[in-house]
């Protein structure tokens, strides 16, 4: 049964289970306003370690309610790297062939529409984005893609620690958790949250701060607190938790090689595929925090202008000043800075 999301009840959800590529069960939140759609499905796909909530931050008014006002029809993601979900050693590669192409299926089987139009953010972007360049997701037309895509680029500090940080910490746990935060069992996770709190004093919330050591080197890394109300900030604290450290193995390997590499030998990514010429005809607009500190805004304008040498002038880029990474999402004043052009874009016809 549609459950009330929102004490304001704006608006039910529905859970829609559907299952990988590789049997792994995953699920979409379908969104459903007061009024019918006018316009098709717009699926959301958040990054490592957190899951679909992550779009519906408590501010005023979230992404989600803007897609709703615009008259799309509204879509979660919940794939392998979910903590709604069984913990797993996930990579981008298995994300690629089995999430993403059997979730923009079942959008398409309960709607009924053939095209889809897609919002990504972090690795849920990375590994969206090799769907899309290896021709996986033929239904998606627009991909509007937040912080990185197809070539990281990370601030130096943060680039020795995944050369030389990563291969330690792998041998020492399996997970990298900023619930720790709220409680560390065991050696290692009582260790590294002894660090933390040595060493990140940006701010009193330990998973905010757990959160800057996990995904990068800034202080803070994933948010502008300038930019976070103090209800999200303290909100956060239960939407963050594991990643595997198999990601950030695979990031360091990327990082080294300026792009996206795959690990895993699938045939359905080559090689080479975020270099080869994209099996799609998506049109992409790329979102990049000028002041992102967990991939630098350089990552978003290398994808672009790689795949505006086949199409120019067909794909878009937008660096957003005063912005980091999640806060374009959850900020205080995102409906203000950031949606009326997210909305804008994906009205766009292609």
């Amino acid at each position: 049964m549609p459950v009330d999301s929102t004490p304001a009840a704006r608006y039910v959800e529905h859970i829609v289970p559907f299952q990988a590529g590789d049997g792994r069960p995953l699920n979409l939140v379908h969104i459903q306003g007061h009024r019918e759609p006018t316009k098709g499905p717009v699926v959301l796909v958040h990054g490592a370690g957190v899951r679909a909530n992550i779009f519906r931050a408590p501010v005023k008014q979230t992404v989600v309610d803007a897609l709703l006002e615009a008259g799309y029809d509204v879509w979660l993601e919940n794939w392998r790297a979910s903590i709604d979900l069984e913990p797993n050693e996930w990579t981008l590669d298995q994300a690629a062939v089995h999430d993403h192409p059997k979730a923009i299926q079942k959008i398409v089987q309960e709607t009924g529409r053939d095209e889809v139009k897609a919002i990504v953010h972090c690795q849920g972007s990375t590994s969206f984005m090799l769907s899309a360049v290896a021709g996986l997701v033929p239904q998606v037309k627009v991909i509007l893609s937040n912080a990185v895509a197809l070539h990281p680029r990370v601030p130096r500090s943060a680039q020795l620690k995944a050369r030389y940080a990563v291969p330690l910490v792998a041998r020492m746990t399996h997970y990298l958790d900023p619930q720790w935060g709220l409680e560390a069992k065991g050696f290692t996770p009582k260790a590294i949250t002894l660090l933390v709190k040595a060493t990140h004093h940006e701010c009193d919330n330990t998973v905010c701060r757990l959160a800057s050591f996990t995904y990068g080197t800034g202080f803070p890394t994933l948010w502008r607190h300038e930019n976070l109300n103090p209800e999200t900030h303290e909100w956060l604290k239960h939407e963050l938790a594991k990643v595997p450290l198999t990601f950030f193995q695979q990031m360091a390997e990327c990082l080294r090689a300026g792009h996206l590499v795959p690990v895993e030998g699938y045939r359905e990514l080559p090689e080479d595929v975020s270099e080869r010429p994209p099996e799609t005809d998506a049109r992409f607009i790329f979102l990049a925090g000028e002041l992102n500190q967990c991939f630098l805004a350089e990552s978003q304008r290398r994808t672009y202008e790689h795949l505006s040498r086949y199409r120019p002038g067909y794909h878009a880029l937008h660096v957003i000043p005063e912005y980091g990474h999640l806060d374009i999402f959850m900020g205080k004043d995102a409906a203000r800075d950031v949606f009326p052009l997210i909305v804008s874009e994906l009205d766009k016809p292609v």
